[in-house]
């Protein structure tokens, strides 16, 4: 079989919010089997004003939403011909999953911004976005997506772990690749510090100064949530019903919700993953730089945790949406009902052809 090489720009905001990030990346399909690299990455922080209109804009109006998408595509375009040219770099498309302001699934629908007509226009490349929306129509969760990547590209691990805004996970069961979202990570952390005028909570040390409180933790652990069985998926709809009322009501310093929090967070994953014999956990996203969250994981168990390097751990996201784009462009499935539950698996996304 002929070696085929793809180099594609994937595109990722995640929900909380750090910024927009942008990875070249190159993949080869030889002898059955997928090699990746990540060429160059870059992070393009959000500014106040950005950071305000995203996380507002599940409050929007029908034309005011229409219109943020539009200029968020702009927006992502124009840093995408930004970054491209500066590294004298070309690529064959770009592979956009936008921001992420509604997931519903249970009523049939999700959204994210970024609109990749735009993202085409501006950048003349072709451009593949919305992703989850198939998926969603054939009654699936339309979430997690990394699971495709992370079993093409990282089969050498029992299970690929990401700490981003939500915790997921993703595994083969059964000869079967399954995969859900665990419980909220970043987006309580960077919102409970910010009570102590910090982004976030650097290598965890505030949470570690805290107390633990134990009433909160066990209040945390028994929502309904965490006794469905997969696949689920979680959203800001559900924080905002679920998980902030409880830990309003508590009153607590913001180091004593954060350490508790922490151990909630932990307890929920260590649950997932427990068992006695050992096993290599690959973990990403941004929790994996949290050394105190990485103490009570590696503490919880005999598994081996394993954080790879720098690159992987921040661009993972972008470089499996790069993918899934490819995946796309090949007509090959690249959503799996086996961790979305939809009626079948699908190949997801649109096409914008310049």
């Amino acid at each position: 079989m002929l070696t085929k090489k793809y180099k594609v720009l994937g595109v990722m905001s995640g929900t909380s919010l750090d910024g927009l990030d942008l990875a070249i990346c190159e993949f080869i399909y030889n002898n059955h089997a997928w090699k990746y690299k990540i060429i160059q990455a870059t992070t393009i922080p959000y500014t106040l004003n950005w950071k305000e209109q995203l996380h507002k804009s599940i409050y929007l109006h029908g034309r005011e939403l229409i219109e943020l998408d539009s200029y968020y595509g702009k927006f992502i375009g124009n840093n995408i011909k930004k970054f491209l040219k500066s590294n004298h770099h070309t690529i064959d498309f770009i592979s956009s999953h936008g921001h992420t302001v509604f997931h519903d699934p249970k009523n049939g629908f999700t959204y994210q911004l970024g609109n990749g007509a735009n993202i085409a226009a501006e950048t003349a490349i072709t451009t593949i976005s919305n992703y989850r929306i198939l998926d969603v129509a054939l009654n699936g969760q339309g979430a997690p997506l990394v699971p495709t990547g992370d079993k093409l590209l990282f089969p050498e691990y029992d299970y690929c772990l990401n700490l981003g805004g939500f915790a997921n996970i993703s595994y083969t069961f059964h000869k079967k690749r399954v995969a859900f979202d665990i419980c909220p990570v970043n987006t309580i952390l960077n919102k409970v510090v910010g009570q102590l005028n910090a982004l976030y909570d650097e290598n965890g040390e505030n949470g570690r100064k805290g107390k633990l409180n134990q009433t909160l933790l066990e209040q945390l652990n028994n929502i309904a949530f965490y006794k469905q069985k997969y696949p689920k998926s979680l959203g800001r709809e559900w924080l905002d019903s679920e998980f902030w009322p409880i830990l309003n009501k508590y009153h607590l310093k913001p180091i004593d919700t954060l350490r508790s929090f922490y151990e909630h967070i932990a307890f929920q994953i260590t649950k997932v993953v427990q068992g006695k014999k050992e096993k290599k956990i690959l973990v990403t996203g941004g929790g994996a730089h949290n050394g105190f969250l990485m103490e009570l994981l590696t503490n919880s168990s005999v598994h081996q945790w394993i954080v790879p390097e720098a690159q992987i751990i921040n661009y993972k996201e972008a470089l499996i949406f790069a993918f899934l784009g490819v995946l796309r462009i090949r007509n090959e499935n690249n959503c799996f009902s086996s961790v979305t539950g939809a009626t079948h698996d699908s190949v997801g996304g649109t096409i914008f052809w310049v």
